[in-house]
């Protein structure tokens, strides 16, 4: 009963807050699609090609961090680390808004991407101080949750926000809300269940029991790079990379696509890109819920992703004979990419102990972000010189192949327990 009394508290505390926190962050980096279709390329005079350069910096930025805010968030402080990086992405997601050159977006975006970066890696080692194994594919899936939520309502309302203001009061306000929750962040969690005086000493200690012996099964890892050395870790990095091709080279140029392929107005698009992030949000559920349940998590990822290359080369296939037909395989190949995160990221803690798991999943984190800027460049370079998304849809289409072959080829987390570690 207790126990039932201690997962209620931290699902109603923690989940709203975590889901939030992301939320604002998946806002600032996802809204340039939206400016770079209402007029922010016209007014700057940027070529598609260097549109989708620009679009792709993020992810360069985001590249380059993971490890190191992993790091400082397990053997120092998550909470801090996060207060910084919202009000950090705020005041630069805001300053999109104000730019008057190319050269100040490239910089802007970049910097962008490097504040981001520790946010991913920093809340996944929060949510392992927090949440058991039987609850951790939940726990994520609420945060990454907050990706095609945000995208969902922001596809409408960036719509809104730039045809009553311009897209520059889009990025304005849509990036000051991040400096303001800082300060709730900042209020509202603690690092560890120890630190938290909304916890009686009894529920800290059942919680610290049931995290301890969990680590209990696994062989030491004394450092990080025997972790990154570790078969799986290497796997699911290179993984990783090509399931975030698809994923970013969709989210970034989908409000693009879908306008130019329907010559529907900036609303009307905004209005038709959140349509897979409404399936993605129910899938990401569903897929999470029997994760945790059965415990196996290789079998609620790679049948997603098949599918999802699926709907990609089905679309390809229609080209421009059948609007609403290619659509409705998008939004299916949107829906099933999203689905998998919540059992994917729950993979790691389960193989290796918490001391590098942190640094590990930052790894990963990280390919996915290097994966990220290469779909999002390729899907928008392609985009411009064959004048539509035919050939974008294929290369995406492959690139979450490659990472259906790559999840299979993961040893489950089981044998891979059973299998001695070698140590440096």
């Amino acid at each position: 009963m207790e126990k039932r009394a201690l997962a209620k508290k931290r699902w109603l505390r923690l989940i709203p807050i975590v889901f939030i926190t992301y939320s604002l962050a998946y806002l600032d980096r996802a809204n340039y699609g939206f400016g770079a279709a209402a007029g922010m390329a016209k007014d700057l005079n940027i070529t598609e090609s260097v549109s989708s350069l620009i679009g792709a910096l993020f992810f360069l930025g985001y590249f380059f961090f993971q490890i190191p805010g992993a790091h400082y968030a397990e053997k120092r402080s998550a909470k801090k680390l996060i207060f910084w990086s919202l009000i950090l992405w705020g005041f630069l997601a805001a300053a999109t808004g104000m730019l008057t050159s190319v050269t100040g977006l490239f910089v802007v975006r970049f910097l962008l991407g490097v504040v981001e970066s520790a946010v991913m890696p920093a809340m996944l080692v929060f949510l392992s101080h927090w949440f058991t194994k039987e609850e951790r594919s939940r726990a994520n899936t609420f945060l990454i949750l907050g990706n095609p939520v945000t995208v969902l309502w922001m596809s409408v309302v960036s719509g809104y926000l730039v045809e009553a203001f311009d897209w520059r009061w889009m990025f304005i306000l849509e990036g000051l809300p991040a400096v303001i929750w800082a300060f709730f962040w900042w209020k509202l969690v603690d690092d560890k269940p120890e630190d938290a005086k909304w916890l009686n000493d009894q529920e800290k200690q059942d919680l610290a029991d049931a995290l301890q012996q969990e680590q209990q099964g696994m062989k030491p890892v004394k450092n990080y790079w025997e972790a990154f050395k570790n078969g799986n870790v290497i796997l699911l990095s290179f993984q990783y990379f090509f399931w975030s091709i698809g994923v970013y080279g969709f989210v970034l140029w989908l409000p693009s696509i879908l306008k130019k392929a329907s010559n529907f107005g900036i609303v009307a698009a905004g209005w038709l890109s959140s349509v897979p992030y409404l399936l993605a949000v129910i899938l990401m559920l569903v897929a999470s819920h029997y994760s945790d349940r059965l415990l196996k998590r290789k079998v609620f990822v790679w049948p997603f992703l098949l599918v999802g290359a699926i709907a990609f080369y089905g679309s390809y296939a229609l080209g421009d004979s059948n609007f609403w037909l290619s659509f409705l395989l998008l939004v299916i190949a949107g829906g099933a990419m999203y689905a998998p995160y919540g059992p994917f990221f729950a993979i790691v803690p389960e193989i290796l102990p918490r001391n590098v798991a942190g640094g590990a999943m930052a790894l990963i984190n990280s390919m996915g972000a290097l994966g990220s800027f290469v779909g999002s460049y390729v899907v928008g370079y392609l985009n411009a010189i064959t004048g539509g998304p035919g050939v974008s849809y294929i290369f995406m289409a492959v690139s979450l192949v490659l990472s259906v072959i790559l999840t299979i080829a993961v040893r489950s987390p089981k044998k891979e327990k059973a299998i001695p570690m070698q140590m440096g």
